[in-house]
C-alpha cells in the first residue's frame, strides 16, 4: 500500500519547536516497519512523506495510519498497490471476456 502523509504545519512545527519530530518519526516507522519511507514536501509545499508499506489485512491500515494522525494531525490517503507477481496472478482474460 503507498500511504501519503501531509503534515499539519502547526502541529509539525509544534513538535520541532520540542525537539519531538525526530524521536516521533523514528518511533512511528519502528512500530509500522515500511518497505520504504521518502520525507518531502507534498499538497502546496506541505511537509509529507511517501510510505510504501505490506498490509497483510485491512485492519494493518488502522496500525500504520494512526500513528500519523494521533501524532502529527496528518492527512492521509491510501492506495492499494502490485507487484508484478500481484499483477499475473490476475485473469485479465477472464476479466475482458465477462466485462470488456
Amino acid at each position: 500500500m503507498i500511504v501519503m502523509v501531509t503534515f499539519s504545519t502547526p502541529k509539525f512545527n509544534e513538535l520541532w519547536r520540542q525537539g519531538q519530530v525526530g524521536p516521533k518519526v523514528q518511533q512511528i516507522v519502528e512500530d509500522i516497519q515500511p518497505e520504504a519511507i521518502y520525507f518531502g514536501k507534498e499538497n502546496d509545499g506541505q511537509r509529507g512523506a511517501v510510505v510504501i508499506v505490506d498490509v497483510a489485512t485491512p485492519a494493518d491500515i488502522s496500525r500504520v495510519t494512526e500513528p500519523w494522525y494521533l501524532t502529527f494531525d496528518a492527512k492521509i490517503d491510501t492506495s492499494v498497490c502490485m507487484l508484478p507477481e500481484d499483477l499475473a496472478k490476475i485473469d485479465m482474460a477472464g476479466l475482458a471476456e465477462k466485462y470488456g
